[in-house]
């Protein structure tokens, strides 16, 4: 595992060599419809790449619930999720940035395995933010499901679990080897990685992954006519 670094939050992050970074050309195909990408500057890619779907495009989000702009994120990641084509899949990540950081991604797991993360995920963000429930306190946590109607104690057994343990882990294991340096981010295809920081602001967020999806569909499409 990769030294503990300084993991922030939102637009703060910025890449050093960005001054220098190259602009990425699109095959003819796309070069009238996508602006030219930039790498450094709109995104990162990661080196080594890491393991992704090859008949599907994976788009994943790096997040921290105690983090204000992927609450401010939320709502915008549920609308443009209803608008993805089948063959792009989404999934979640809770970054682990310090170990104060474990109970939230825990927190997130815990829904998972209790079968209620559809209908709870965003109500973390308004519990934490909106109004200042300590959700990475265990009993505290407990409590807020039973008031949402969640059985107490199979949160609890839950949040104690092998099984969410062993996402936790993961998810620690991913913060790293996908170098996630702020929160929120995206890595479209194992490779491209994108952040509110890299784009200045969490509404250019997704309109910077629309353009590096359909970057990836031009470098499958190019790979494959090679």
């Amino acid at each position: 595992m990769k030294p503990r670094r300084r993991l922030l939050t939102g637009a703060a992050t910025v890449i050093a060599a960005a001054a220098h970074a190259p602009c990425v050309p699109l095959p003819a195909a796309f070069a009238q419809s996508v602006p030219a990408l930039h790498r450094g500057t709109d995104y990162r890619l990661l080196d080594p790449a890491q393991p992704a779907p090859a008949d599907r495009l994976q788009v994943l989000e790096f997040f921290y619930y105690g983090c204000p702009f992927c609450h401010q994120l939320e709502p915008l990641l549920v609308d443009w999720l209803q608008r993805q084509p089948a063959d792009v899949v989404f999934d979640r990540v809770p970054v682990i940035g310090r170990d104060a950081w474990v109970p939230l991604a825990r927190l997130y797991y815990t829904l998972g395995a209790v079968g209620a993360l559809a209908g709870h995920h965003a109500a973390v963000y308004r519990a934490l933010h909106d109004e200042g429930v300590p959700l990475a306190q265990p009993d505290t946590a407990a409590d807020w499901a039973a008031r949402r109607g969640l059985d107490r104690s199979r949160f609890i057994a839950a949040w104690r679990s092998a099984e969410v343990e062993a996402n936790v882990l993961r998810a620690r294991r991913m913060s790293d080897d996908y170098d996630i340096q702020a929160t929120p981010s995206m890595v479209i295809d194992g490779r491209l990685l994108t952040s509110s920081g890299l784009t200045n602001g969490v509404p250019a967020l997704l309109p910077m992954v629309n353009r590096l999806i359909v970057l990836a569909r031009a470098e499958r499409a190019r790979a494959k006519a090679a």
